[in-house]
């Protein structure tokens, strides 16, 4: 996988990201990309899609709390980079997929789907029969990508399908609206699911976070 395809997939999945948090247009750097997010535990992050040390440890010698630092590398080559007062956050792995029609079929017995969109970004709401939230997920639009985001599946409503039915919701309606790649980053639990819908992992990432107080 060269430096150049894996730039490409990080700069997408920052774009829909962005969308779908509300959060400001990414700024160019020389390394990568700076997001202000504006929440009070994630101010600012910075995505690095090729981290170099000497990137890394100015960046994380000078950034105040409440900054995240997303590294597209393993864990651990650059967590040792970051030096103390930097936590590591759950790693996550980017992950790529044409995005062809997904045939969803209808939920279980029980179960009611909702799929709305506003200001780009698709929302899918799966509830159980007592109206309950059984599943839920979003996606970013930005161009040509979508980018699949907080997909959470309630702990007693695990191991029905609904993860997969979800993305699947997710999928048609991005292309719908004009999207033909996906792009994200799962969590280790997350990636199994994705593997089994398709998506192809290309670059594991680290994620380090200076704690507020």
């Amino acid at each position: 996988m060269s430096e150049e395809q894996i730039t490409g997939w990080v700069k997408q999945w920052v774009d829909g990201w962005t969308v779908s948090r509300c959060a400001a247009d990414p700024v160019g750097e020389p390394w990568g990309w700076t997001v202000a997010v504006g929440l009070p535990k994630e101010v600012v992050r910075h995505v690095l899609p090729v981290p170099a040390e000497a990137d890394v440890r100015k960046l994380a010698a000078t950034a105040p709390a409440a900054t995240w630092l997303k590294l597209f590398a393993p864990d651990e080559v650059v967590r040792p980079w970051a030096g103390d007062g930097w936590e590591t956050d759950v790693p996550g792995f980017l992950m790529t997929l044409p995005l062809a029609p997904a045939p969803a079929g209808p939920p279980p017995a029980g179960y009611t789907v909702t799929t709305w969109t506003r200001g780009g970004v698709i929302k899918v709401l799966v509830r159980a029969g007592d109206g309950r939230l059984a599943a839920r997920g979003q996606a970013g639009l930005a161009g040509r990508t979508a980018v699949p985001d907080q997909i959470e599946t309630a702990a007693d409503q695990r191991r029905r399908g609904l993860g997969a039915l979800v993305m699947r919701t997710l999928q048609n309606a991005a292309r719908e609206a004009g999207a033909r790649d996906g792009v994200l980053v799962a969590t280790p639990d997350g990636r199994a699911l994705y593997e089994a819908l398709g998506w192809t992992s290309r670059s594991p990432m680290a994620g380090l976070v200076r704690r507020a107080d």
